[in-house]
């Protein structure tokens, strides 16, 4: 069940990628449901995923600085 929780969160992520505050909203909501190892995953996936999206990076620069969301 806790993957199916990253899968939807990836999928809500993928939706709302349009406006950057939305997925950054979702990014920090994301961090306070998942585990800690889904937490990693994620953010492997964001690296990928933000990667030709300039506008989405704040949401990685603050899962790679450490800083609570």
């Amino acid at each position: 069940m806790a993957r199916a929780m990253l899968e939807y969160t990836i999928t809500v992520l993928q939706k709302v990628s349009f406006d950057a505050k939305l997925f950054l909203k979702e990014v920090k909501k994301s961090v306070s449901r998942l585990l800690p190892q889904e937490v990693d995953e994620l953010r492997i996936w964001l690296k990928a995923f933000v990667a030709d999206k300039p506008e989405l990076e704040q949401s990685i620069r603050l899962l790679q600085m450490g800083q609570p969301l």
